[in-house]
């Protein structure tokens, strides 16, 4: 990883599940790291350890004056893309801020990016919802129709949509801008901890002692380990340098689609692990639309990017098992634990 090394690289939502991750492995390159999030996530186990090693900003991105004039100061050389409002049941509650702070937010840094002077290579990340779902079977390709039936994954559709037209009619004519889109989703691992997820909500009923509400144990979705697309996105950064070609397109990083594993498939797993976890089918009171079958097709990611997932189903559900049993036994610290599932991954 010595290929950033003394480069700047800006993480946005560096103190987010995705972000805490990529900012913690990119730390480790040499680079000097700095993020930006708005209202700092007090639960993130890494942010005391990235607290010395990452220059924090506590900024809105959909305040453009704000988010101009950080990232100037910062000048950076790479930008990493993920602040977002990430949770589809919160868009149903307060679809505006989700659809603001998931457009507005990218808009904004696209328009600074088009008369960015510095030479900068950034990766822009969106989510596999940004496809409008039609419960196919085959994985969707990059050229497949966007948009969505629920707030969240019209957000994100919406933010594809901006940096598709942004780099057709603006950001082309920039020759220090190399840029791309990422989409990938239904991440799992360790220091997961927001609302709404199944990771975490596992977690947390074990923890009470309680049962878990599941609305829908045949659903399916790509589920990966964190550490798969944030080697994709680093990927992707390292290939924009060197291939012209890549330029303005977007890349799915997901697991191998040779088969569908469903919500019921993650639970028996995580049982094996977690004993005492127990669960039950609910009504989901909210009743609010959710895809049932979910996949991404990664050919191109492969083709051009020499990327493809490492881990099968059950590594990916022992990294995340194995993350949460180390933290709560504190067998060893589990910044260092992290890092060596990180370099383990490297070298798988």
């Amino acid at each position: 990883m010595d290929y950033f090394k003394n480069k700047k690289i800006l993480v946005t939502g560096h103190s987010g599940f995705k972000g805490s991750w990529l900012t913690l492995w990119l730390s480790l390159t040499g680079a000097s790291i700095f993020g930006i999030s708005n209202n700092l996530n007090k639960k993130n186990i890494f942010k005391n350890h990235l607290q010395n090693r990452v220059k924090s900003f506590n900024i809105d991105i959909t305040n453009f004056k704000s988010f101009k004039k950080t990232l100037n100061h910062i000048k950076p050389d790479y930008i990493f893309h993920l602040a977002a409002q990430s949770i589809v049941s919160k868009s149903y509650q307060n679809p505006i801020d989700t659809i603001y702070s998931n457009s507005i937010g990218t808009l904004n840094l696209l328009e600074i990016l088009k008369n960015y002077k510095k030479e900068c290579t950034t990766v822009i990340i969106t989510s596999d919802k940004c496809y409008y779902n039609v419960e196919k079977n085959t994985g969707y390709k990059e050229s497949d129709q966007l948009g969505g039936d629920d707030p969240y994954s019209a957000s994100k559709a919406i933010a594809e949509i901006i940096f598709s037209s942004y780099f057709k009619s603006f950001l082309y004519k920039n020759q220090n801008l190399k840029i791309a889109s990422a989409r990938a989703g239904n991440v799992i691992g360790g220091n997961d901890w927001t609302e709404d997820r199944i990771v975490p909500d596992i977690i947390k009923s074990i923890k009470k002692n309680n049962f878990l509400s599941i609305r829908n144990f045949n659903a399916t979705r790509p589920w990966q380990h964190v550490l798969e697309p944030l080697d994709g996105y680093i990927k992707l950064a390292k290939s924009l340098d060197s291939k012209t070609y890549i330029n303005g397109e977007s890349f799915n990083f997901g697991p191998n689609v040779n088969k569908n594993y469903s919500v019921r498939d993650v639970l028996l797993h995580f049982k094996k692990k977690f004993p005492l976890l127990k669960y039950k089918t609910t009504k989901d009171k909210n009743k609010f639309k959710e895809a049932t079958l979910l996949s991404l097709n990664c050919k191109k990611a492969k083709n051009k990017l020499n990327w493809t997932s490492k881990l099968n189903f059950k590594e990916t559900i022992d990294y995340t098992a194995n993350w949460y049993l180390e933290y709560f036994n504190r067998n060893e610290n589990i910044i260092e634990y992290s890092i060596k599932q990180i370099h383990n991954y490297e070298q798988s």
